[in-house]
């Protein structure tokens, strides 16, 4: 490793790109932030000359930063470069820019701590409502479960933290994986994360400190390869910090796959174990930050006997439903239109990709009529596998109360504070829900 500070690595990236940059505007035009975001109006050329004027520290007009700010990660801008620009890594390092002008890095550096502390808890509180230990140990979120094998798995199996929300996900592709006769080691949780918080608050270094210390922790497959759940993990090693530590060391620590990319490349033999028919008439919730995922999810899922594979036409805009936040009413505006579509075609379920999406969505099954479901669990139900959707049973109770009275022998198993589970369940599951039910 090099004597180049992480940051200094980050910043050479960035200037490579600015210089590279024509001003074609063509990243703009194929983003479908900028409606939404309320600047039509405003010529593309100028939109991207203001984020590199950000970049290289001046303020950039207005536009320019609403564009920034609007970033719902899907990625569309890059296809759309044709010099080997990523303007989305360029939007991220903007909003850096534009963070460290409004306060000073103490500041910065307890907003994201706070940030990150709040989402660790609710993560930690909301599986162990769900999981008893040795589940947790399975999805490596004890000690002994962090060490490292006495013989190198196949793979690392990095599921980020969120997924552990909705436990069922991970434990499905642990069970599909298994079922390959592939082997591997489960990483994620608060403990291995990947910096975002850090990164997006601004908080550059300690970004870097955090997500070079887990890509550490995970250099250690016989195929040097890294399985991803988590798009928004992959989104930052991936165009972030892996990029970042190569220039640092001159080499790469590994690769990283997202999983349904990864059971796409292995399709021929996966094709044999979808046993079972899955009589459904089903659409796919699509968000297409990370590229080829939701087609490779749409491919597996054709392969699986008697599934109907509906296309809502609606707009995939997005890296998971969780980056459309920063625009709000548009959110909820997708999300209304998409089950009133999901209902008037008559399916039998929605099926999303990612944990977020599946929290989000999962409630509305009370009020409309087709189900929730995430797409391990239709490729499971082929496979003969099936894992409880524990957090969809409890926020259907839509009661804090009740919840926790539901889930007393974990809370007590867990030594769990009484309070603290219901704040969480009250904050962190209940109140996750950008469009209100009827």
């Amino acid at each position: 490793m090099s004597d180049t500070s992480f940051e200094t690595a980050l910043g050479a990236r960035v200037d490579e790109m600015v210089d590279a940059c024509t001003r074609c505007g063509k990243c703009v035009e194929a983003c479908p932030s900028v409606a939404p975001a309320g600047i039509t109006g405003a010529s593309s050329t100028d939109i991207i000359s203001g984020i590199l004027d950000v970049l290289r520290g001046g303020e950039g007009p207005e536009a320019s930063r609403k564009w920034a700010s609007a970033c719902m990660l899907s990625g569309e801008c890059i296809k759309a470069c044709d010099y080997g620009v990523n303007p989305r890594f360029l939007l991220a390092m903007t909003n850096i820019a534009m963070a460290k002008r409004q306060s000073e890095l103490p500041e910065r550096r307890r907003k994201a701590l706070t940030q990150f502390r709040d989402e660790s808890r609710d993560v930690t509180v909301l599986s162990q409502l769900q999981l008893d230990r040795e589940v947790l140990e399975r999805l490596g979120q004890k000690s002994a479960a962090a060490a490292t094998p006495a013989m190198a798995p196949d793979f690392v199996f990095y599921t980020g933290c969120n997924v552990l929300k909705t436990p069922h996900i991970a434990l499905l592709a642990l069970d599909i994986m298994d079922a390959l006769g592939v082997t591997y080691q489960v990483m994620g949780g608060p403990s291995h994360c990947c910096g975002v918080k850090q990164f997006k608050g601004g908080d550059v270094e300690m970004a870097g400190r955090m997500g070079t210390n887990s890509i550490e922790k995970m250099s250690h497959s016989k195929s040097g390869q890294v399985i991803s759940w988590c798009p928004s993990c992959y989104v930052q090693f991936t165009e972030t910090t892996i990029p970042a530590i190569e220039r640092q060391s001159g080499a790469r620590p590994f690769e990283m796959t997202p999983f349904l990319r990864f059971l796409r490349e292995r399709l021929a033999q996966l094709t044999p174990l979808l046993r079972e028919e899955v009589r459904m008439r089903i659409a796919l919730h699509r968000h297409p930050g990370v590229a080829g995922v939701m087609d490779a999810a749409a491919e597996i899922l054709q392969a699986i006997p008697g599934i109907e594979l509906v296309d809502l036409r609606q707009p995939a805009v997005g890296l998971q439903s969780v980056n459309l936040k920063v625009l709000p009413a548009f959110k909820r505006e997708l999300q209304r239109n998409e089950l009133q579509a999901a209902s008037d075609a008559g399916i039998d379920a929605l099926v999303a990709v990612y944990h977020s999406d599946h929290r989000e969505l999962c409630a509305h099954e009370r009020d409309w009529p087709f189900r929730i479901l995430n797409v391990l669990e239709i490729v499971g139900a082929s496979m003969g596998l099936s894992r409880h959707d524990r957090y969809k049973e409890l926020k259907l109770m839509q009661d804090a109360d009740q919840i926790v009275a539901d889930c007393q022998d974990l809370i007590a198993q867990h030594s769990l504070d009484v309070a603290t589970a219901r704040s969480v369940i009250a904050k962190g599951m209940l109140a996750d829900q950008p469009l209100p039910l009827k």
